[in-house]
């Protein structure tokens, strides 16, 4: 239950503050826990993450991007005529709008950089992404029983089940 590991969550998301350093956020539930660090350039007050779309008080799906999508306004164009009500003016719902619209399908769409987590609770499942060129990091690290993942290799060796380590390969490297 990682609801009471909040903390290591905190302490992981805290690494990043140089990234992020305009706002901070972290959600947690039962299997998963986001952190978020922001560098707000778009709709400022309404940007806050991780992003989080609920049922009453059930989630639904949890956001936690990094990154631009340039053609946002056209997709949330397209997300309104479908039915889909923003209340916000930043790219980040429209990237959540559009993986509840049309899930994964959403990636062929954007047009633009990110790195993302997309934890959908209907499922259970986490969907890890980013843009096709690879521009904005995206590092993860395997466990036994999930994985961590960061925008820097720091906000996972934070965790203090990770020893770091490196084998000549990957010191090489």
């Amino acid at each position: 239950d990682l609801r009471e590991r909040r903390q290591v969550v905190a302490e992981m998301t805290q690494t990043l503050a140089l990234r992020g350093p305009d706002a901070g956020g972290i959600w947690v539930d039962r299997h998963i826990g986001l952190g978020h660090r922001r560098l707000a350039v778009i709709d400022l007050a309404g940007g806050a993450q991780p992003m989080l779309e609920q049922d009453g008080d059930r989630p639904i799906v949890c956001l936690s991007y990094n990154g631009e999508v340039y053609n946002f306004m056209e997709l949330r164009a397209e997300l309104q005529h479908l039915g889909h009500e923003f209340v916000s003016r930043c790219d980040t719902e429209v990237v959540m709008r559009g993986y509840l619209q049309w899930g994964d399908l959403v990636f062929e769409r954007l047009n633009g950089m990110f790195a993302l987590a997309i934890w959908d609770a209907r499922s259970e499942e986490l969907l890890l992404a980013r843009d096709f060129m690879g521009i904005k990091p995206l590092y993860y690290y395997p466990t036994s029983d999930g994985v961590l993942f960061g925008s820097e290799p720091k906000a996972i060796l934070a965790h203090p089940d990770v020893r770091p380590s490196a084998d000549r390969d990957s010191f090489r490297e």
